[in-house]
């Protein structure tokens, strides 16, 4: 897994992101945790994931780009919105992969982070 430096996250766990991102990486089950990943094909913008999916022996994590964390399904809708929300305005496209690339390369951090 990859995770995104500027990650977005949910209100309810904006404290516990740095434990539920351990968690994630050991393969600590978590409950009502959502991980929003950038698109696994090119009809999605974004993919909402429940956390409990990766605990699967054959999940293939080893390429998930991890964008944001929320607290429940509704918070991830949430947040996955506001990142298309943000991206759109900004760019005035839905090109969610490039823009957040192009943030990443403009800040010289990025995806570095993985499990």
């Amino acid at each position: 897994m990859i995770w995104y430096d500027d990650l977005y996250v949910g209100e309810s766990i904006v404290h516990k992101t740095k434990k539920i991102k351990w968690k994630i990486c050991h393969n600590a089950g978590q409950v009502n945790i959502y991980v929003i990943a950038l698109a696994s094909n090119r009809q999605n913008l974004l993919d909402i994931i429940p956390s409990r999916e990766l605990l699967q022996r054959g999940y293939p994590k080893s390429e998930l780009r991890i964008v944001g964390l929320a607290g429940g399904y509704e918070e991830a809708v949430t947040v996955a919105v506001s990142i298309v929300d943000e991206v759109y305005q900004k760019t005035g496209a839905f090109a969610v992969e490039s823009y957040l690339n192009r943030k990443r390369r403009d800040r010289e951090g990025g995806c570095r982070l993985s499990c």
